[in-house]
């Protein structure tokens, strides 16, 4: 079952003369397992559609599932957007925003506790989530004693604290070069088919297309094509 549905959603800005179609009706799936890309050039629509799709902006059409639930019919369809999205979407942006006077393991903990979790408890399942990402340690340094990659993991980490089944990535190893690229993208591989989450990632970075299962590629606003790539062909993961 998909963890992600989008049928027909599109993005206008302004009104009359002076509207502008950022986002042209878009339609697929993301199930969990399974690592897309949003390709395309600056200004094709990649970032509009990664925010349309968390609701971060309201889109003018179309309709948003998510985990079974439809969250976005044409409008809000009752859901507590900031609060379903904090359950259930977790963030990685190329820019970290780790909070400086908080250690790693505090930056982990901290979304967890804005979700109601106690504070031993989301201590310990920070702890837990910096091993799986293999920088338990450093839980207790801070971001500004930390390696751009190390940084990178923690704000993986934090996008991960409350279990959520769709991972949005944007532009991830843009910044990045070859071999650390590259390791960014195993580990959201390792996310993706460990943790069953839906990994969606905006990306114009071609040198790291074999790595993802689909690609969605985007130009002026369309979402033009559709490529299934060698390593979801072994995997078997179906195009939405």
């Amino acid at each position: 079952m998909p963890v992600l549905e989008v049928d027909g959603v599109s993005m206008t800005f302004g009104q009359g003369e002076h509207a502008v179609r950022a986002l042209k009706p878009a339609t697929f799936s993301v199930d969990g397992g399974e690592l897309a890309a949003l390709l395309g050039p600056s200004g094709s629509g990649k970032s509009t559609l990664l925010l349309a799709i968390s609701l971060i902006l309201e889109p003018t059409t179309g309709r948003i599932s998510l985990n079974g639930r439809e969250v976005y019919d044409n409008g809000p369809t009752g859901v507590d957007v900031r609060a379903f999205r904090r359950q259930n979407i977790g963030f990685i942006f190329q820019q970290h925003n780790l909070i400086p006077f908080l250690t790693a393991q505090e930056n982990v903990a901290l979304v967890m506790q804005l979700n109601g979790a106690g504070r031993r408890q989301a201590a310990r399942r920070a702890t837990e989530l910096l091993g799986f990402l293999e920088i338990a340690h450093r839980a207790d340094a801070l971001p500004a004693n930390l390696s751009g990659g190390e940084q990178q993991r923690v704000a993986i980490g934090r996008a991960l604290a409350n279990e959520q089944r769709l991972v949005l990535a944007d532009e991830p190893t843009a910044a990045l070069d070859t071999e650390r690229g590259g390791k960014v993208m195993a580990l959201l591989r390792r996310i993706a088919r460990e943790r069953r989450s839906a990994v969606i990632t905006v990306t114009h970075d071609r040198r790291m297309i074999e790595g993802f299962d689909t690609i969605y590629h985007l130009d002026d606003g369309s979402l033009t094509a559709v490529t299934r790539t060698e390593e979801g062909r072994r995997e078997g993961r179906a195009i939405g």
